[in-house]
């Protein structure tokens, strides 16, 4: 069977599909050539993608004997799933595989923000030894939010509590009797407060429609002015031009964002001009491990779907 990959994989994910049989056509660089991609969609029976391959009504019209798409991530948000079920297209996605990678970006935004090692270093190879002006905060006793209870949150929990801290959240579809709750020992806790109470806030929620802005000035407005937000979710969710606008006036002290409404940033985007944030190239979930994982995962549980065989995974 012909399997598309539009996007970057690990090679240990197109060995799975080779040894089962399948015929794998792979260009990481396809989703930014769209028009010889789609013409090689007709006899495709199934694709993998990232998050910049957008999977709409246009890419699917070109698929006619698409069978299943495997998403190497947890994102949909390039995926049109209206159109998917429709059509009766499995989607499956890597749940749960990069969850240590991301939990792990976030405890190193927490504690760069208190303890910029990198900034005194600088210093020390400056000829500088300015022990006072490096003089840092612990973490511990200290509280971090996290908008979303998700399995990241779960596990960014666990760390942060080895760590000293107070751990609360919000999340509208969970009580406090869940498992990730109740076992991890998060304090659930109303939107206002959590924004109000946290030290560190950090966002763990898909890009919808009830989430696009979700933090926004108003929000911001209710955050202490010496907290850090912390965005390794979805570009979108995070209104940059108030985030900008807040980090210029000090009502927010930092900020470390992984995901921007464009990616790559806009020379012009204000964030770049902000004082106190962050910027990476949407790597929480990137690391060596978690990227030979999730493309184990989803090479074998693209196989099981077009072997007729649903996969756990599947959206």
């Amino acid at each position: 069977m012909k399997i598309l990959i539009s996007e970057v994989i690990w090679t240990e994910g197109i060995e799975v599909l080779e040894r089962q049989g399948h015929t794998v056509a792979y260009d990481q660089k396809w989703y930014a050539n769209r028009k010889e991609f789609l013409a090689h969609l007709p006899d495709a029976e199934a694709l993998i993608v990232r998050n910049q391959t957008q999977v709409d009504e246009e890419l699917l019209n070109h698929a006619p004997n698409l069978k299943v798409i495997g998403r190497l991530g947890v994102g949909l948000d390039n995926i049109d799933l209206d159109e998917t079920e429709k059509r009766g297209v499995a989607v499956i996605s890597a749940r749960n595989a990069n969850a240590v990678s991301v939990a792990e970006y976030v405890m190193q935004a927490v504690l760069s923000f208190r303890r910029p090692l990198h900034e005194a270093h600088k210093g020390v190879a400056e000829g500088k030894w300015e022990r006072r002006v490096h003089t840092g905060y612990e973490i511990n006793g200290k509280t971090l939010g996290l908008i979303g209870l998700g399995e990241i949150s779960h596990r960014t929990a666990k760390r942060a509590k080895a760590f000293g801290m107070n751990v609360i959240g919000y999340d509208p579809f969970r009580t406090e009797y869940d498992y990730m709750i109740d076992e991890t020992g998060i304090v659930k806790k109303e939107w206002y407060d959590v924004l109000g109470e946290s030290d560190f806030l950090s966002i763990h929620v898909p890009l919808n429609t009830a989430t696009k802005h979700l933090i926004d000035r108003k929000a911001i407005g209710l955050m202490k002015p010496s907290a850090c937000l912390i965005n390794t979710a979805r570009g979108g969710i995070v209104k940059e031009t108030d985030l900008a606008e807040a980090l210029q006036d000090r009502r927010l002290a930092g900020a470390f964002l992984d995901v921007l409404e464009n990616e790559p940033i806009h020379p012009e985007n204000p964030l770049l001009q902000a004082p106190h944030v962050t910027l990476t190239p949407h790597i929480a979930g990137l690391t060596e491990e978690s990227q030979e994982r999730i493309s184990i995962m989803i090479a074998k549980e693209v196989n099981k779907e077009l072997h007729g065989n649903a996969s756990l995974c599947r959206v």
